[in-house]
């Protein structure tokens, strides 16, 4: 996979299906400008919803903020990252990581993203290892230190194959993907690892735990449907997330499940692997109908549902309603971002919104200190502040990286725009990765762009911070350390 923009693939589920269609290849072939970036509009502001119609304006930074100055809190020595979001809550604010911000070293993991496979868990990282799972569902242990490979396991079942058909803007095709072919893998899943084991969720309808330190087979649990979300494990429990919308908890010793809740099913969803988020015995469950909902840990039981979704003037693709950042669990607030426009700050007790902010976005929102930075699809670096939800400053992050590529005899261009990945706060930088294959810091207190390294190719997830290093995972399949 080349530059194609893979943050904004869109799979369509039919039945048990684990298949995607891609945004970006939608784009290309659309009339009339039909799937562009529509740039989200309106100022956030404090209390209830945005209305509908103030989306119209520009999100603009607000006069009370500037040259106002905020707390960041400092960095702190990351010795594990046990899960897709380094913690239960999703939350890691600031880390020690990569003081040089220059790369160490590179190791291919397997098999990268093509039309036949997807990239798509985060990396995870305990006990001097990086554990990574390739586009075939591979897992991989890696030396932190030297990238030396200690063990490889492929967790997919013999003759079992992701199943069903993909739907794209109402259209039955088979597995449509990044290049317009058939895609006949199961995506999705992730890793986390807790009590000597690694969880793998899987495309291929399988939960499976590992031994850490050998990766031997400890146990595997079929389900019904290809599992779409990395796994949150705490207490004695892993939390995953299929394609039918549906949270499953698992026992962790046994594999059991232990109940399960289902949302509302839509098929529309990005190309990215979400995860719950749990505090104490709140579990917070994304879903692809922009549904957020909050349930007891204990039994599974709803406590509160927010739905984070809006309708577009300007681009069909809002109507994809999906939670694909994962939720942030903060200071008693839960922070989502919806594909469709809307970022929430919302009351972990009672689902009330704090403040609302028309931000479209797939990546996770990183609150920090007295902020809160989210990246928007359009490429758009936004900082606001934790309380109000208001702006004190938005960056362009594709100045000057926008391009136009495809055309014959300059005409039937189409227009480039990088997708970007994080950010995670390292050493008192921002740092972003993005589908041009960089890693770029920004000063996060004023968003001037400060560093750029090569990655070697397109970066769709976010860098994990461990032992004072960065570790990237490019959609070729290299494991990239940052030092």
């Amino acid at each position: 996979m080349t530059t194609v923009m893979r943050a904004l693939k869109v799979v369509a589920v039919i039945g048990l299906a684990a298949t995607v269609a891609s945004c970006a290849s939608a784009r290309r072939v659309l009339p009339f400008g039909l799937g562009q970036d529509d740039t989200p509009q309106a100022t956030a502001s404090a209390g209830d919803r945005v209305s509908i119609l103030s989306f119209e304006q520009q999100l603009a930074p607000s006069a009370a903020l500037s040259g106002r100055d905020f707390f960041l809190p400092g960095p702190v020595a990351r010795t594990s990252w046990p899960m897709a979001g380094g913690t239960p809550e999703n939350l890691v604010e600031h880390s020690i990581a990569a003081p040089a911000f220059e790369i160490a070293w590179r190791r291919g993991i397997g098999r990268g993203s093509s039309r036949t496979t997807q990239v798509m868990a985060p990396p995870i990282a305990a006990d001097g290892r990086i554990y990574v799972m390739d586009g075939e569902s591979t897992v991989t242990a890696v030396d932190a230190g030297s990238g030396e490979v200690v063990w490889r396991r492929n967790v997919k079942p013999d003759g079992r194959e992701a199943a069903g058909g993909v739907a794209m803007f109402g259209l039955p095709v088979p597995f449509v993907g990044s290049g317009g072919g058939a895609l006949e893998g199961g995506f999705g899943g992730g890793l986390a690892i807790a009590g000597g084991r690694v969880f793998v969720a899987s495309g291929y309808r399988t939960l499976s735990a590992l031994d850490a330190a050998t990766g031997n087979p400890i146990w595997s649990q079929p389900v019904d449907v290809p599992l779409h979300s990395a796994p949150t494990v705490v207490a004695n429990r892993v939390y995953v997330i299929d394609v039918d919308n549906q949270i499953i908890a698992f026992n962790a010793q046994t594999g059991s499940q232990d109940w399960s809740y289902r949302g509302i099913v839509e098929p529309a969803r990005v190309l990215r692997a979400s995860s719950p988020a749990v505090s104490g015995d709140t579990v917070i469950a994304p879903f692809s109908s922009g549904e957020v909902v909050a349930l007891r840990a204990s039994n599974g039981q709803p406590v509160w549902n927010q739905v984070l979704s809006r309708t577009s003037r300007t681009s069909a693709l809002s109507e994809i309603r999906d939670i694909a950042g994962r939720p942030v669990i903060s200071r008693g607030f839960v922070y989502a971002v919806g594909h469709s426009g809307l970022m929430q700050a919302m009351d972990i007790r009672t689902g009330q919104p704090r403040w609302s902010a028309p931000v479209a976005g797939v990546n996770a929102p990183l609150p920090a200190g007295d902020v809160v930075y989210v990246v928007s699809k359009s490429g758009e670096l936004t900082l606001l502040n934790r309380d109000t939800g208001a702006v004190y400053w938005t960056k362009n992050l594709n100045e000057g990286r926008i391009r136009q590529e495809g055309g014959v005899f300059g005409l039937f261009d189409r227009t480039v725009r990088p997708e970007w990945s994080g950010p995670v706060l390292a050493s008192n930088r921002l740092v972003l990765v993005n589908s041009d294959g960089e890693a770029v810091a920004f000063d996060p207190k004023t968003g001037a762009q400060t560093a750029s390294i090569r990655l070697g190719s397109a970066a769709y997830l976010a860098p994990i911070a461990y032992n004072g290093v960065l570790y990237v995972l490019t959609d070729n399949g290299d494991l990239v350390s940052i030092r």
